[in-house]
């Protein structure tokens, strides 16, 4: 055991806490609160003068967030070793608490308020180094600790930039993802570090963890590909909302946006990651923004664990884990089956709303009497035709006489009587014009409906009823789903321990050639966390990862899994599995359960207001106008023995895109124009919605392309992939989807009166070719 001496006291080290590049930590025998940093042999000449410069400066006794330099450690010959500084222990470093994966395992009951509150704390030590008269320089993830309480500590303290009687100690060291663009090129050991060189890293460790791992300057660079530390030199702030078109960045899938936050946060972090470095908020700044934010965090309904900025306008939580299926704050209350239920309620209650008389679309419309004749624009219409007919007779009279004066013109003859039968015979009129316009009609009434129905405050209880179908619906399918993810579970059981053993190993403790700390700092932007996370379609999709890379990570990975071992041995990982998976089933049946009761309750409030809405309906003059004008529009159909098509009215709780047209729009017809009518029919109330039953109506419309569209085709252009989320309608949630793209299609629909225009191409997670809807994408990215 090595001897030490500190001050004029001999005392031996015990165990080794760690060690590094430049030197080694140990705990002091017989002071359980104090540790020694001995420097290698190479290094303790050129760090003594600074340490008891730090020293003699008693800067240790004027802050505990940071682990200063305390007393100068010699051997017993007065050689210089190195310093006694304050004991870190059950801290861990920063970034096991903002990385996903980890902060599941090292912070496992944290929630975002213990996030925001770190990142005050973080600012707060870093604003006492400040007061200090020091100036960090090398500001990092690995020198910044918190623990489990969000209490933060710094480390590393002897290589802070210093300055006593005029003479300056350089931090000659630095990470490159926290070092200010200005910086960047420049060789450090040589350069004066100011504290807006700390503001910039500091603005990086809080975005860190306000953006769950994400690094400010990882992002898609609308050009070439460029490594993250060129997009700091650069200025490329990838998340910025006020020089989009300066940077030509965007965020990585899936990541928080700076709208979510309060302005406070997003103006900070554009100052903070702009191109005036005198502009970077300070420490104090730091804390009363991230104050203002820990003070305006929202309470999700669904997960008591999800607390949100109140900007985002609802969980972005629940968001992230619908469109990922990682849960960033997990309810791990939600374990314990033993979640009080009432199922004998619950079953009356859904046996009450089964029953409830709720009125349908053909209580609603008023009973008109059916129109006695055709319209007057499909008289006129008629009326033409006939006339036109008879205009045949005369051309064939012209023909008939031409033979007998004029037989030698025979064949003109013959054309003419040909010409003058057709005229005569037609006689019937188009009836496409008129089934445009009963569609024209039944639109208006679906919005004369919609109307009325937000007139009388029914709005709401309407989407109750529709919720509670769906709720009715999940209720009585609650105990199968369940089964079948049970089944699903325990067929799985051999991927899940392999994910769970791969995860282990972080891709921040790989030792892989050609990545270092900025490309680990990227591929964590990208959700790149551990060995898990490695495959070869997500690593090519991050810019600067070409094949090379992505064949090392994946060899990387490979080397991992080979040592995998599969346990058939049922053990309490799988006890622990199941206990999650029925207690976040018995969570969602109680959520069903409540929402079921009350929507129970609304109904039996809204009962006479629903009770007196027929007697409204038959009163309201919009509504009866616009029935009356459908009917006709049927009517019309009927005289010419025409179908008529199916109506879209239904009980619906948004109203439809487009404002209903006032008047329907005309027939164009052969004969005479005739003037613009209403007209409309309604034989299709026997195939309106039945009680309670809520649907949304199509629109028929022209559009132009969407943007989604535009982009794409310049992806096909310029030969790139896209990256986009996807939800088909089996789908829960939206699922990451890469494809190659080829071109754009479109299927028609003659059922629905419609088209669905979609994008062909090889799809990366199957290597097929696909066909992908675009309206059933979002978040579009050009790979």
């Amino acid at each position: 055991m090595q001897e030490i001496v500190i001050g004029k006291d001999r005392v031996s080290v015990a165990e080794l806490i760690g060690k590094g590049g430049e030197g080694e930590v140990y705990a002091i025998k017989g002071r359980s609160r104090q540790a020694v940093k001995i420097y290698n042999t190479s290094l303790r000449g050129m760090r003594e003068d600074k340490v008891r410069a730090m020293v003699g400066e008693g800067l240790a006794v004027k802050t505990d967030l940071v682990a200063y330099p305390g007393e100068v450690v010699t051997d017993r010959r007065g050689n210089f070793l190195g310093f006694v500084m304050r004991l870190v222990s059950g801290y861990r470093p920063l970034h096991e608490l903002y990385s996903p994966k980890s902060r599941q395992r090292h912070f496992p009951k944290v929630d975002y308020r213990f996030v925001v509150h770190a990142a005050r704390n973080v600012a707060r030590a870093v604003g006492k180094v400040h007061q200090t008269g020091c100036v960090i320089g090398d500001l990092n993830h690995s020198g910044v600790l918190v623990a489990q309480d969000a209490t933060v500590a710094l480390i590393d303290a002897d290589s802070f930039q210093f300055t006593l009687n005029g003479k300056s100690y350089p931090c000659v060291v630095g990470v490159p993802e926290f070092t200010p663009p200005e910086l960047h090129g420049k060789n450090l050991a040589s350069v004066q570090r100011t504290i807006e060189h700390d503001n910039f890293g500091l603005a990086v460790a809080i975005f860190h963890l306000l953006f769950m791992g994400r690094h400010p300057y990882a992002g898609r660079y609308n050009g070439p590909d460029i490594s993250m530390g060129d997009a700091i030199g650069q200025n490329r702030f990838a998340f910025s909302l006020t020089r989009q078109s300066a940077t030509q960045t965007t965020p990585p899938p899936g990541a928080l946006t700076l709208d979510v936050f309060p302005d406070a946060i997003a103006r900070a972090f554009e100052s903070a990651f702009g191109i005036t470095p005198s502009a970077r908020p300070r420490a104090l700044d730091w804390i009363h923004s991230l104050n203002t934010l820990e003070s305006s965090l929202n309470h999700c309904s669904k997960v008591k664990t999800h607390y949100y900025p109140s900007n985002a306008g609802g969980c972005v939580w629940c968001k992230l884990t619908g469109n990922s299926g990682f849960d960033m704050f997990p309810d791990l209350t939600a374990v314990e089956p033993n979640i009080p239920t009432d199922a004998r309620g619950t079953e009356e209650a859904i046996r009450e709303i089964l029953a409830f008389r709720f009125p349908t679309v053909a209580d609603l419309l008023p009973a008109a009497a059916t129109p006695r004749g055709a319209s007057s624009v499909l008289r006129k219409a008629r009326n033409g035709k006939r006339g036109r007919a008879l205009m045949g007779l005369p051309i064939m009279a012209g023909a008939v006489a031409g033979f007998i004066y004029a037989a030698q013109a025979w064949f003109v003859w013959i054309g003419l009587a040909i010409w003058g039968w057709a005229t005569l015979s037609d006689r019937e009129v188009e009836s496409g014009p008129f089934q445009h316009v009963f569609k024209d009609a039944d639109e208006r009434m679906q919005h004369e409906l919609n109307a009325f129905v937000q007139r009388n405050g029914m709005i709401e209880v309407v989407k109750v009823r529709g919720d509670l179908d769906a709720a009715i619906a999940a209720y009585n399918g609650h105990a199968d789903v369940l089964a079948r993810e049970l089944m699903m579970m325990k067929s799985n059981r051999e991927s899940r321990q392999r994910q769970a053993y791969l995860d282990r190993f972080s891709i921040r403790r790989a030792n892989i050639s050609g990545i270092g700390p900025v490309k680990t700092a990227t591929l964590v932007s990208f959700g790149i966390e551990t060995a898990a996370d490695v495959n070869q379609s997500a690593v090519l999709s991050i810019p600067g990862f070409g094949d090379v890379m992505t064949s090392k990570l994946l060899a990387w990975r490979r080397g991992h899994e080979s040592h995998f071992k599969y346990d058939r041995t049922p053990n309490a990982q799988d006890v622990a599995d199941e206990r999650a998976l029925r207690g976040r089933y018995a969570a969602e049946k109680a959520k069903l359960e409540s929402t079921i009761r009350n929507g129970l309750g609304t109904l039996r409030n809204a009962k006479a207001r629903l009770d007196a809405l027929p007697t409204k309906a038959r009163n309201d003059r919009a509504l009866t106008d616009a029935f009356a004008a459908r009917a006709q529009a049927e009517q019309d159909l009927r005289e010419l023995g025409a179908s008529v098509p199916a109506s879209t009215v239904a009980l619906t709780v948004t109203p439809p895109a487009r404002p209903a047209p006032q008047t329907s729009r005309a027939p164009r017809v052969t004969t005479p124009t005739p003037p613009r009518v209403t007209t409309s029919t309604d034989r299709a109330i026997n195939k309106s919605t039945t009680a309670g039953q809520i649907q949304t109506v199509s629109v028929r419309k022209v559009a132009a392309k969407s943007q989604l569209q535009l982009d794409v085709e310049r992806a096909i252009k310029d030969g790139r992939k896209i990256q986009f989320l996807y939800k088909k309608p089996s789908d829960k949630y939206f699922k990451e989807r890469t494809i190659s793209p080829k071109e754009i299609t479109e299927f028609n629909h003659t059922y629905q009166d419609g088209k669905t225009i979609c994008v062909k191409g090889i799809c990366d997670l199957r290597n097929a070719e696909r066909d992908f809807a675009f309206k059933r994408m979002k978040e579009l990215k050009i790979l």
